[in-house]
């Protein structure tokens, strides 16, 4: 059987999947400059004999492989783009650019692609369908790679499309995921209030833009406690508050920077209006002006009901899978989301926990590279249960 195969060679591939990862681990690319990540990656499936394209969407890459029998076009992504992070782990393999660093994994991802790619090839003749190899650059920064990958043609004559990421907080071993909303959308906020400033012995005086500041902070909480449903998942979270310049000035200016995450549209619309409602009002109240400047980001990652269920029977039998389970949803985002607006398909995590355990965008991050095979072949257990229950 052609799917046992590939898990052999996924395995006899090992050294060079960990070696390929290391690679790409010391010589990190952030978001839309990953102009040499792309070029190792097309250089892999030139010498491979596969057919790619280079500069989709920008710099992401496009291969294709056509299988010897008849069957469903279906997409793998992985996703290559690394982090404005200081690599702190003293390995070998430790991130040879200064400030920037592999601290999300991205790097396995791109790792394991490759080798199904390479495992594939062998077995191209006994294979069905067709594999279409999604690189995708700049996952990491809004507004992403994978809108205008797709705007660029990515999922033409694509019948569904999968992906996974290796998830280095949970154990070697489990496969995660959720059927409907697994990842939230992801917006980004600053407020600015201006004030006026002046001595801090004379606050009578002034319009202090610190104390409307914190007045703020507390009070967009209260959207979240009081305004939205409880039945709903939201966050707002606030990254930054940057307000004075001495001990005793009275600050003008505060600038607040944030985070909010929502599961719903619904509530996503809910908590701006009522960001708009609260700081008009506190601006009315303390006479003074505050901005509004609300981006955007991805939507939520919601899997499709069926490829999801499809996901978590077929990663059962995967080798190396001790636990499959349906997962409460993530409140990061991923702009995989937006390939799940244009096909079925579905997203999922594979455990990939190291013995010290540093969470995702942390600057001592590293995953168990073991995770890598078993990524690999969950992604073909997908790619082949899609194939089995859509057979004409």
């Amino acid at each position: 059987m052609v799917q046992s195969a590939l898990y052999e060679e996924i395995d006899n591939l090992y050294a060079e999947t960990v070696e390929r990862r290391r690679f790409l681990h010391q010589h990190p690319e952030v978001s839309f400059h990953e102009t040499k990540t792309a070029r190792y990656i097309s250089d892999f499936y030139e010498d491979l004999g596969i057919p790619y394209r280079n500069n989709v969407g920008g710099n992401g890459v496009l291969a294709t492989l056509k299988g010897g029998k008849p069957g469903k076009t279906i997409a793998l992504r992985a996703d290559f783009d690394a982090l404005p992070i200081q690599d702190e782990k003293e390995v070998p393999y430790k991130s040879t650019v200064p400030g920037v660093m592999h601290a999300c994994g991205h790097d396995g991802h791109t790792a394991a692609l490759l080798s199904i790619a390479k495992a594939a090839k062998k077995f191209q003749e006994d294979i069905p369908g067709t594999i279409v190899f999604i690189h995708q650059h700049a996952e990491e920064l809004v507004p992403g790679g994978a809108k205008p990958m797709i705007d660029a043609g990515t999922l033409e004559d694509v019948d569904a499309v999968f992906g996974t990421h290796l998830w280095a907080t949970e154990p070697l071993g489990k496969i995660q995921t959720t059927p409907g909303p697994f990842m939230a959308g992801a917006d980004r906020f600053t407020i600015t209030v201006r004030g006026k400033g002046g001595h801090g012995g004379y606050p009578h005086e002034t319009k202090d833009a610190l104390v409307i500041g914190a007045q703020v902070v507390m009070e967009l909480q209260q959207i979240i406690s009081r305004k939205l449903n409880p039945l709903y998942t939201a966050v707002i979270t606030v990254g930054q508050f940057n307000a004075g310049q001495a001990f005793n000035i009275i600050a003008e200016t505060a600038k607040i920077t944030g985070t909010v995450r929502y599961l719903r549209k619904s509530a996503q619309e809910m908590i701006i209006t009522n960001i708009k409602r609260f700081l008009d009002g506190a601006a009315k109240m303390h006479d003074v002006e505050i901005d509004l400047d609300y981006g955007k980001g991805y939507p939520p990652l919601t899997n499709h009901v069926e490829e999801a269920h499809l996901a978590l029977d077929a990663c059962k039998h995967v080798p190396g899978v001790t636990n499959v389970e349906v997962c409460e949803p993530s409140m990061a985002g991923e702009d995989f989301a937006y390939y799940m607006k244009e096909k079925p398909g579905t997203y999922f995590f594979t455990g990939a926990a190291p013995e010290t355990i540093y969470p995702h965008h942390h600057p001592k991050f590293d995953i168990d590279e073991r995770a890598l095979l078993i990524a690999a072949k969950s992604l073909i257990a997908c790619f082949f249960a899609y194939q089995e229950k859509h057979e004409n």
